[in-house]
Formats: structure tokens, sequence, C-alpha cells
């Protein structure tokens, strides 16, 4: 018979193989994108096996994408898209949770109900495309980060989380004299960092990934962000749409141009995610813990 001691141990060391090998599993596509991503013209045989590593070290492909016009328009909007976007999506979600968080709140169980409806069901695609249609949006970047500027099911958790603040605080902030707004920025938020830092990557990361509205509500290559033009270099197959930079010599292979596509796109986020996701467990716990 195995002591309480040792069945803990080897029940932590299995979740921990097991979590291991799934992570490895999870890696493997990436780093063949990677590899695929540095092969030229010169090893094209190598297009036909399963690399996991670089067997030449060719940045032909990343130096087509980057010498070109619609690459960095495609960057700037989706930096845009991001910046803007996320800032809005807090901005609207945690003023509104905030506010059906207040018992204060008369309207907040209608307004409650209005949300829930929305996760239920929804206009369609037409009646939407209809609406911001009617309100100007059409061919714009605007038409991407406002429609969905509040997610119903993030507003809901962060509204749990701001009514696990104790009322005492915010009684003794008004005692000293400070209005509903002032209680809003200089309490509320600095006390909800954790849970607001986890929401700005969902946020972040969904911006990030936009694509969809994209392609119903903008007609100009312009207004292109970056997984709009990987979904055209990748799925369509315009490995061309860069354009030849020079004549004088071949461009890189399709694929390897996809592959590079995929990684410029990928990157920045896979950058960004390390320092925010200690936030993670944190913020949701904290969302989902009534004080």
């Amino acid at each position: 018979m195995f002591s309480t001691k040792w069945s803990y141990r080897i029940f932590d060391g299995t979740n921990i193989l097991l979590l291991l090998g799934f992570s490895v599993l999870t890696f493997i596509p990436f780093l063949h994108v990677f590899a695929m991503s540095f092969l030229s013209l010169d090893n094209a045989k190598e297009f036909q096996r399963f690399l996991l590593w670089p067997t030449q070290w060719d940045f032909t492909s990343y130096q087509y994408i980057y010498d070109t016009r619609i690459f960095f328009s495609s960057l700037k909007n989706t930096v845009w898209i991001t910046v803007v976007g996320t800032l809005i999506n807090i901005a609207f979600t945690s003023s509104m949770a905030y506010s059906c968080s207040r018992r204060s709140f008369s309207g907040k169980r209608w307004i409650m109900l209005m949300v829930l409806f929305t996760m239920l069901f929804n206009g369609g695609l037409i009646p939407t495309y209809l609406v911001v249609n009617g309100l100007g949006l059409i061919d714009s970047l605007w038409a991407i980060v406002i429609p969905s500027a509040v997610s119903a099911f993030n507003m809901i958790v962060l509204k749990e989380f701001f009514e696990g603040i104790h009322e005492s605080i915010l009684e003794s902030a008004k005692i000293d004299g400070c209005n509903d707004l002032g209680i809003f920025f200089r309490i509320v938020l600095p006390l909800s960092l954790p849970a607001l830092a986890t929401f700005t990557l969902f946020y972040a990361v969904a911006n990030w990934n936009q694509y969809f509205a994209s392609i119903i509500y903008t007609n100009s290559s312009d207004l292109w962000p970056l997984q709009v033009l990987l979904r055209q270099v990748v799925m369509v197959g315009q490995s061309d749409i860069f354009g030849a930079i020079d004549l004088s010599a071949p461009p890189p292979p399709p694929l390897s141009i996809q592959m590079a596509t995929v990684m410029y796109t990928s990157l920045p986020i896979l950058l960004l995610y390390p320092f925010l996701q200690k936030y993670f467990v944190k913020g949701m716990t904290l969302g989902a813990v009534k004080g």
C-alpha cells in the first residue's frame, strides 16, 4: 500500500507528464510553420518533408513581405483596431458593469435582462449590417470596433467582481465627499486591476484576430487588418498579393511566403501574452468570489 504522500506524488507526476505531452503536441505545428518560413527555391525539395527546424536560414520570404506597402498598411490597421478597440471595450464594459453592480441603480434588472437576452439571441448578420450601414460606418475601421464594444459574458463576470468590493469602502468615500465618478476612477478601478488586466488581454487578442467584421464591413484593401491579409495569402492562395519588389530576382516560394506571413501575424501577440498571463487565474477567481 502506498502512503498518502506517495499517492500525491504519483498523481502530480502523472499530471505533469500529461501536461508536458500536450504542450509538446501544441508546439509542434508552430515549429513546423517556423521552419517552413525559412525555405527558399534552392532547397525546394524540403517542402515535401515535415520539418521541425530550418535546414537553411533564408530570410528572403520575411524580407519580401517586409518591403511591401500592403503589409505595413495592414499592420497599422491591426494596431489601431487592437488599441482603440480594446480601450472602447474596457471603457464600456467596466462602466456598464459598475453601474449594474450598484444596489442604488433601479434600472439594473432590466438592463441585465437585455444583456442576458443578447447571449441567447441576436439580430443576425443582415440586420446588423443594415444598422452599421445606417450609421454610416461602412468602409471604415469604426465598423469593426463599435458593434463589438461590449461582451455580455465579460460584462457579467466583471459585474460580479465589482459586487465583491465591500460596500463600506464605497460608503467611506462618499462620506469624504467623493462622487460616483470619483469612486469609480479612484477606488473601484485601482482595486480591479487584476480583473481589468484579464479582460484587457481577452479583448486585445480578440481584436488582434479580428477578420470577419473586416470582410463584411470594408471594401478597400487599404483597410485590411493583418488577419484578412493572412486569409488572402494562406486560404485564398494569393501569395503574389505583396507584389514583386526586385524584378531581377525570382520571388520566394508561395508556401514559404504563407508561413512567414503566419509568423509575422502571430509573434506580436505571443510576445505580449507572457506579461499578462499571470493575471488570468487571479482575475477570473476574484471575479467569481463574493466578499
